[in-house]
């Protein structure tokens, strides 16, 4: 959510500015600009409604000149989506650009009018640009003068500031929200995330928690002091970042979430590889590390995140005997959760920067209990916090529905069962076995799968017209079927729900008629004829029904369903209960992505989302 972007260099930055926010596009935003210093000592900016190309193009009609900068994408919380409400602030003094909410501006607002303080803007941010002048105003430096303001404002928040009088120095702070600083012998960079530097740099360092940065070019050579919450000088590591240009691009595919989609059968075999041994089935670090005295599990996630989290509830109870509550992260920190030293507590969150789980594991990590965060970003506030890190092997993801993330959370999580199960002995060790080989080989039988995605773009041509959709599942695939459902809502824009195939008759079974499509999760396993029943209640109600399913599925339907087709009857590969969840999701993505395409919507950045929801 929103993108920073800083750099210090010897040569004029607006060009690369620009460069690092196109790059931040995928967090979600409807406004962008970007400041610079020019003839050394006077801020200039340009700022745009709307995306990106809208600020390209007015920089090229009226060029920034600068060696020194910031950049923003904004995703409007305080004040609507207009240029005077985007970043950056500026006024004569200074420059800052803002991600994160500063909650008590109402109050320092109003104290600021009183002083004589002149607001061109509906933002919170404003705030934090009058304070940082006031205080510059009454003498402090401009480091002193960040530190100062930072005493008083309340919230979450990563900043950049720029300042008239010193064209050398860019000032960085985060708290609540992140912050990378990018590295080299005459440029310093600051960002959102390490995507963002990629063509530049290679040694990356990440701030922690109330860290304030001063970045200074002098004389051609960089230098970076960083303070602590209580004013310190500390250091912080530095290391080499694995994040190229390659990684970050879109290559021959249309879009970037058709490229991650693709991408699947790699990255689930990468994350699996990662925490258990093709050759003798023993478990790596950190899998080694967990603690083994607990009763039950909670996990605990957001959106997509939390499906995954679903399905390893019904992993985890029917393969481990381990009783699993899953949480919604921003309901499960605002009620009154029972602690009770016995629960191992798992996190989830694709960014490692989502605010409402960070502020949960928070929370649980006050009450003594044990952590372990399942992110794709090791450096995020979530790992750092946690006891215990997961990491999913999938490399950058940029198409905000997430996609390639999301199986390779199943995966970790599927390890997981395997993990428990073995450790308690709750399944015989050839029957493990199975479900261990099985998957093993889950990534071939998806990269099967994908071999024939027309089927998807030949089903979405009867869909992408609808205004809604039912989507059903049984058991381990009901939170598969909301993932679906959530998957056709985010990039589509059109309203899906999804449901327990059991559950159908107490109200959905309302809205069905022939403007409706119901698609229909249906594995051959020891649900199908439940399933099917409800398939045929449908049918005879006139919906467009398309159904998921194996060979043996496909021909017990055509039996029982004669004279009354399907929309489709999509066969997919043949695989076992355990691993259906990872197979099953992929066709859900393609059906949503071509749906999407079909449509015309913007399928990587869709209309009000943002990658890392980072604010409340």
């Amino acid at each position: 959510m929103c993108g920073i972007i800083g750099i210090i260099s010897q040569t004029n930055v607006s060009e690369r500015l620009l460069d690092g926010l196109k790059r931040l596009e995928y967090r979600g935003y409807d406004s962008a600009g970007i400041a610079t210093l020019f003839d050394g000592h006077s801020i200039d900016r340009r700022r745009a409604e709307g995306k990106l190309e809208n600020l390209i193009a007015l920089v090229g009609r009226n060029p920034l000149e600068g060696t020194i900068g910031i950049g923003h994408t904004r995703w409007a919380t305080h004040g609507h989506v207009t240029e005077n409400n985007a970043h950056p602030m500026a006024n004569t003094i200074v420059s800052v650009v803002h991600n994160g909410i500063i909650e008590n501006f109402a109050t320092l607002k109003e104290a600021l009018q009183a002083k004589g303080c002149v607001f061109t803007s509906d933002t919170d941010t404003e705030v934090v640009m009058h304070l940082v002048s006031e205080a510059i105003k009454e003498g402090f430096s401009p480091l002193a003068a960040v530190q100062h303001t930072l005493t008083i404002v309340k919230g979450a928040f990563a900043l950049a500031f720029i300042f008239s009088d010193h064209p050398d120095l860019l000032i960085a702070a985060r708290k609540g929200s992140p912050l990378v600083l990018g590295i080299t012998e005459n440029e310093l960079f600051v960002g959102s995330d390490a995507i963002a530097l990629a063509p530049w740099v290679r040694t990356v360092c990440y701030l922690e928690e109330g860290d304030i940065a001063a970045l200074t070019v002098k004389d051609g050579k960089s230098n970076v002091i960083i303070l602590n919450e209580s004013g310190a000088t500390v250091q912080r590591p530095f290391r080499q970042t694995n994040i190229t240009t390659d990684s970050i691009s879109k290559g021959d595919y249309t879009h970037y979430m058709l490229k991650e989609i693709f991408e699947q059968p790699q990255t689930i075999s990468d994350t699996v590889q990662s925490l258990i041994s093709l050759e003798d089935t023993s478990f790596h670090a950190p899998l080694l590390a967990i603690p083994t005295t607990f009763d039950h599990i909670r996990i605990i996630a957001c959106g997509t995140s939390f499906y995954a989290g679903y399905v390893a509830k019904y992993w985890f109870e029917k393969w481990a005997h381990i009783r699993t509550e899953v949480e919604i992260a921003s309901e499960f920190r605002y009620r009154s959760p029972v602690f009770d030293g016995k629960t191992l507590n798992i996190f989830i969150s694709q960014s490692g920067e989502t605010i409402d789980t960070l502020s949960a594991l928070l929370l649980v990590k006050s009450k003594n209990e044990p952590t372990i965060a399942i992110v794709n970003v090791p450096e995020s506030s979530i790992a750092r916090e946690a006891d215990l890190v997961i990491q999913t092997m999938v490399g950058p993801e940029i198409g905000v529905a997430s996609t390639k993330a999301f199986t390779a959370q199943l995966a970790i999580l599927a390890t997981l069962c395997l993990k428990f199960a073995k450790d308690k002995q709750t399944i015989a060790p050839d029957e493990w076995k199975h479900y261990f080989e099985s998957l093993i080989h889950i990534p071939s039988v998806i990269s099967e799968l994908l071999r024939n995605d027309d089927v998807y773009q030949q089903l979405a041509t009867h869909i992408y017209h609808v205004q809604h959709a039912l989507y059903l599942g049984r058991g381990l695939n009901f939170p598969i079927a909301l993932e679906g459902a959530l998957k056709l809502k985010e990039i589509s824009y059109i309203h899906a729900e999804g449901y327990p195939a059991g559950e159908l008759k107490h109200g959905p079974i309302a809205l069905i008629d022939h403007t409706m499509p119901v698609i229909v999760l249906a594995p051959d396993d020891e649900w199908f004829d439940k399933t099917l029943s409800n398939i045929q209640e449908i049918l005879v109600r006139g919906a467009k029904v398309i159904v998921f399913t194996s060979k043996e599925g496909a021909d017990k339907i055509a039996k029982q369903t004669k004279g009354i087709p399907c929309l489709g009857v999509v066969i997919l590969p043949k695989t076992n209960s355990f691993t259906t969840p990872l197979l099953y999701t992929v066709p859900l993505q393609l059906l949503a992505y071509y749906t999407a395409y079909a449509k015309g919507t913007d399928v990587d950045q869709p209309r009000n989302l943002a990658k890392s929801v980072t604010v409340e």
